[in-house]
């Protein structure tokens, strides 16, 4: 039997009452329905990092960074083959948080392909757009297809929670960018080995 292919989902939000879990959650079952995956859901509120202030880059550091919710957010990204970020949409771009998390890590992200689901003002597609040109620059292959939810505020009930189905009209999108995710995964994982 193939080895699975490690995918983690990045929830990129970490304010009190995020939207991120919801959809982080439903693609992360998505996804975990796939015989060939081996998913995890990983919570930047589990990796309460410091904001970037490091004497080296990551690019070229000579050892790992020493704090501990840094070494273990690095670590997590270095089991992986590819990722699913869950962006919100802030002020036309993403969120403080998500591009500390990106910054602290270079060496890992490189060679492995990245996909996202979005949401906010046009379904998050101003901070996607962001991602990619962040993506490239570390290295990473960001695809085509993303799952880009809209007017997500209407999704929620009165008590904040998700109304039942409502992220229904976009399994065909995820399904596309799975598609697509895995194809990159495949590739560019056996290139890594052979390389």
């Amino acid at each position: 039997m193939a080895e699975k292919l490690r995918i983690k989902v990045i929830l990129g939000s970490t304010r009190p009452n995020r939207f991120s879990e919801y959809p982080g959650r439903w693609i992360f079952e998505v996804l975990d329905k796939r015989e060939e995956v081996e998913a995890e859901l990983l919570d930047l509120r589990d990796y309460p990092m410091p904001f970037f202030n490091e004497a080296e880059t990551p690019g070229y550091k000579s050892k790992p960074y020493t704090h501990e919710s840094v070494a273990n957010w690095t670590a997590k990204i270095a089991e992986a083959d590819a990722y699913i970020v869950v962006s919100p949409e802030y002020s036309h771009g993403y969120s403080a948080v998500l591009k500390n998390a990106l910054d602290y890590v270079y060496q890992e992200w490189n060679n492995k392909p990245v996909a996202f689901v979005a949401y906010g003002s046009v379904g998050g597609s101003r901070a996607v757009e962001q991602l990619r040109q962040v993506a490239i620059e570390l290295q990473m292959v960001p695809i085509r297809n993303a799952v880009h939810i809209q007017a997500h505020w209407n999704l929620l009930d009165e008590k904040g929670a998700l109304k039942s189905g409502s992220l229904e009209p976009y399994v065909r999108s995820a399904e596309e960018m799975l598609e697509q995710l895995l194809w990159w995964t495949k590739t560019l994982k056996r290139a890594r080995e052979e390389a």
